[in-house]
């Protein structure tokens, strides 16, 4: 049974000196777990119980899991590299097939008709502002749409984005 999960942090990449996913510190992270059906919420202090449940998933889903999240959460532990667990990585699925890569919000709104509701510099200033209960709520949205495309592509095997002249694109998917 999967699990998904999204990370936001309490930094930038222009903070710590260029793109460097392992210098960021972790502002919240949620999971959704479809062993009990729920979302966790973790923030920098319960990361030991994160990688506890990362652990024990028979898959880890998420979309740049191996080019921001996991290695944001890397530097938390020593216990496990979290790269070599179980994993599908979507936008490393779809970057396989198309050559490049593609933002979350291009796949969710082309495939689920849906969009993200902030991203990840906002979520770094409401951290800034001490809005956690804000980022919580973005960052569980981020995990849904996560969730449900993976279903869709699992379930029709494409999955759809826009390319830059806004036409819809359809991409071949085997999660």
């Amino acid at each position: 049974m999967p699990v998904f999960f999204d990370v936001e942090t309490q930094n930038t990449f222009q903070e710590v000196g260029g793109r460097y996913p392992e210098r960021l510190r972790i502002s919240v992270v949620v999971t959704y777990n479809t062993v009990d059906q729920a979302f966790h919420r973790y923030t920098e202090a319960d990361v030991a119980a994160l990688v506890e449940e990362l652990k024990n998933a028979e898959l880890v889903v998420g979309y740049n899991l191996y080019g921001f999240d996991y290695p944001v959460v890397q530097r938390y532990t020593q216990d496990i590299v979290l790269k070599t667990l179980p994993t599908v990585d979507m936008m490393l699925e779809i970057q396989k097939q198309l050559g490049f890569r593609v933002k979350l919000d291009s796949v969710a709104t082309a495939t689920l008709k849906i969009s993200k509701s902030a991203d990840g510099l906002q979520a770094v200033r409401w951290w800034r502002e001490g809005r956690i209960e804000e980022i919580f709520t973005y960052c569980q949205q981020d995990v849904e749409v996560t969730r449900r495309i993976y279903e869709f592509g699992k379930q029709y095997r494409y999955v759809q984005f826009y390319d830059r002249q806004y036409r819809l694109q359809k991409v071949l998917v085997r999660w």
